[in-house]
């Protein structure tokens, strides 16, 4: 233990309920001056905060960097956090206290070169891995069985010291790692020096965790000089609300436990001073849970359970049970022997789903005091919680509240959530309810983690609000835009965001862009999302007119270069098609667009024999569908495209293209299937087989009914039962047919 001329050192174990249980007993029996503890000796202003009666644990200090890419440290807290307790402690009895580990800005910058030198070593087993080697059980199991109910002040001390000692001696942990560990704790010796000039060390007491406390007895103290050596990097330091499930062990903490949920129960059993608190409540909820969720868990099995737990205790020589034998005493009693059957029991009352708050006004960024600003405003506070929630939105205007605030409530809350998405926080899902594009229906889920509240923090250096952040990433995304697709992705999520200015730049961008494009694509796509907010801009209250000098721009360039971008293959003119009929539809949608011209490219792409016949087909269904071509000419392209002298798989191409709109049109025109009958009469076998490959796969696209229906126009002509006829329409395209067909789509009709 330490010698006479040392403080009181105490060593716990983090997260320790039994540690923060004998630690307010020490510090109430030595009554210090100085309480000294283990974190950051620059964040010792986060004490105030989190003494404050508002504060309810779980939380965490975090400290991060203040360049990109932005790196963190964070320091959770549970109610039965040691540290947490002898701040508390200090506070009430108006005692001094202060961190006294490295500076988070040394932290980080220590960090960033370990992780970059200790890239290339390996570790075979950790301390812990060798450590459960010689104890002959889980390390977990084993630490709760001797420390976590061992209420024997000295015995607890002095046990935990001797732990600590042991862990040094099996530690086989890298140069680096054992390297920063000295550096840590000849510091502290430093800081400890330091606060002994103005406190006799019997009124000091120093709290760290176990494995440092012999460090610290035996090392020489850093001087001035050697501190002042220390690299670091600039910091920030925040306290963020936690969660139990981020806490356990099973998120990636390394320092804490499996289950700190039922740690509480714990916690609480030794204030109570009741030992067996913790196994009555853990079983009981169990089997409550169990019955909650459709599970039948008799008065008898809960009875056989506690039993059985005690019976495990005492055979392990176990003060009480242990979490293991009380989750053997549930899965044997309750489980009836399977696990699976209490699992989600286990997890909810072992991890369990609480989260941490803090009052307002805490020390955070101005980017965290803008977002818990906004969700209190927005009421979407209600939603911060580990359970998702739906949440349906109505963009429209609410007529039947008073102020303008509430009439465009949800509105607002739809700007809010799409601008966490821009920045990356997992706050908010939109789950994409398609309604025609009538976006005034949104639905979200909503849950919270402590991961969003650390990508709030990383999007801290962005911007001082949520919408400015937002802002920053969207010009940065303008900056590296190289084409139409990508500033178009811009303009489309500003103006679900309701940011006004940066779609202004974005339009200003995608102008100058516009005028070097060459892709029918992208200006389709383009196009078909700034036509749509133009349809529909005045529901999130936008100036949509900027669009429009745009979009005819970009929707003349398309018919300039559409006749030509339809030479291609048959896997090229499946992409274009459904651009073309993007293009298309904006021209109904907009009537500034310039109809007349797009009706005589539709007619020039129908009528031409150089380019490929699929989309002339689908050109010819679009000025079907518009009444744009009379059905005497109808017929005459059919018979010209589907006549003895056409190669077959160009025919059934054409046909193919036509069948992809408005297919209803086609079907009720009996005429027109007499002359693809005409047509299929002409051809020879072989013309026969490739054909028929076309049509099946044209047919494809029809419905079951429609294809009836076909059935039934083909059986009258040919003088057979519809019902054969369908038979075929509905059979599927065989392997070797498709591979007919893939040989077949590669035809360039570019040298036509």
């Amino acid at each position: 233990m330490p010698s006479q001329n040392m403080p009181h050192l105490f060593g716990i174990r983090h997260l320790s309920p039994c540690g923060a249980y004998h630690l307010v007993k020490f510090l109430d029996s030595t009554d210090p001056d100085m309480v000294l503890i283990e974190g950051p000796s620059d964040l010792n202003h986060m004490m105030k905060d989190m003494c404050s009666p508002e504060t309810k644990p779980p939380f965490a200090i975090m400290a991060y960097s203040q360049t990109v890419p932005i790196q963190t440290i964070i320091y959770p807290m549970a109610v039965y956090s040691p540290e947490y307790q002898a701040v508390l402690w200090a506070y009430r009895h108006k005692k001094q206290c202060r961190f006294i580990d490295l500076p988070s800005g040394v932290f980080l910058a220590i960090s960033e070169e370990r992780g970059k030198d200790e890239a290339d070593e390996h570790r075979e087993k950790s301390v812990y891995q060798l450590m459960e080697e010689q104890l002959g059980e889980e390390q977990e199991v084993w630490w709760e069985r001797h420390f976590e109910h061992n209420t024997a002040d000295d015995a607890y001390r002095t046990g935990v010291y001797e732990y600590g000692k042991q862990l040094r001696d099996l530690d086989d942990s890298s140069k680096y790692h054992y390297a920063e560990n000295m550096i840590r704790e000849c510091f502290m010796k430093a800081q400890i020096e330091a606060a002994l000039s103005e406190v006799p060390a019997e009124k000091t007491v120093v709290i760290t965790g176990s494995y440092h406390t012999e460090g610290i007895k035996q090392c020489a103290a850093l001087t001035d000089d050697e501190i002042k050596k220390l690299p670091s990097i600039p910091s920030k330091s925040t306290l963020m609300p936690y969660s139990y499930y981020r806490l356990s062990s099973r998120s990636g903490y390394g320092a804490g436990n499996k289950a700190p949920q039922y740690y509480e129960l714990v916690w609480n059993s030794l204030n109570n001073n009741e030992p067996e608190y913790a196994m009555y409540n853990y079983i009981s909820a169990i089997a409550d849970y169990q019955r909650k969720n459709g599970g039948i868990t008799s008065s008898a099995e809960v009875m056989e359970a506690v039993r059985l737990a005690k019976t495990l205790a005492t055979m392990k020589d176990s003060l009480v049970p242990t979490l293991a034998d009380l989750r053997d005493s549930v899965v044997t009693c309750i489980g009836h022997g399977h696990f699976s059957e209490i699992a989600r029991a286990a997890a909810f009352n072992e991890i369990g789903r609480k989260i941490g708050s803090l009052p307002e006004g805490v020390s955070r960024t101005a980017l965290q005091e803008d977002f818990y600003g906004q969700i209190k405003l927005l009421k979407l506070d209600k939603y911060r919680t580990l359970e998702s929630h739906t949440l349906e939105l109505d963009l429209r205007e609410n007529m039947r509240v008073k102020s303008e605030k509430s009439a465009f409530l949800d509105l607002e809350r739809s700007f809010f959530l799409y601008r966490l998405f821009v920045l990356g926080i997992d706050f908010a899902v939109n789950q994409h309810k398609k309604q025609d594009k009538a976006t005034w229906s949104e639905v979200w889920n909503l849950s919270w983690t402590p991961e969003a509240e650390i990508q709030i923090v990383e999007a801290a250096l962005k911007g001082d609000t949520v919408e400015l952040a937002a802002a920053f990433v969207f010009n940065e995304r303008l900056e590296t835009s190289k084409n139409i697709d990508d500033v178009s992705a811009v303009i489309e999520l500003a103006c679900l965001c309701g940011m006004e200015k940066t779609v202004r730049s974005a339009v200003n961008v995608l102008q100058g862009i516009a005028i070097d494009t060459a892709s029918v694509v992208e200006i389709g796509n383009t196009v078909d999302n700034m036509s749509s907010s133009v349809k529909y801009g005045s529901i999130r209250k936008l100036d949509t007119d900027q669009f429009i000098p745009v979009i005819c721009q970009m929707f003349y360039r398309g018919c300039v270069i559409l006749p030509q971008s339809c030479k291609c293959d048959n896997n090229a003119a499946r992409e274009l098609i459904p651009a073309i009929a993007r293009l298309n539809q904006a021209e109904i949608d907009n009537d500034f667009i310039e109809h007349d011209e797009w009706i005589k490219v539709m007619n020039e792409i129908s009528q031409r024999d150089d380019i490929n016949t699929m989309a002339s087909g689908f050109a010819t269904a679009i000025l079907l569908e518009r009444g744009e071509i009379s059905s005497e000419k109808l017929a005459a392209e059919v018979q010209r495209r589907l006549s003895k002298g056409i190669p077959a798989d160009l025919g059934a191409s054409w046909f193919e293209g036509l069948s992809m709109k408005n297919r209803y049109a086609l079907i009720t025109r009996l005429s027109l299937w007499e002359k693809l009958s005409e047509y299929i009469d002409t051809l020879d076998d072989e013309e026969f087989k490739r054909a028929l490959v076309f049509l099946r796969r044209a047919f494809s696209v029809f419905s079951p009914n429609e294809k009836d229906e076909i059935a039934e126009n083909l059986g009258e002509i040919w003088g057979v039962n519809a019902a054969q006829v369908s038979e075929v329409l509905n059979d599927t395209v065989s392997e070797e047919q498709q591979e007919m067909l893939d040989s077949l789509d590669d035809f360039d009709f570019g040298d036509l």
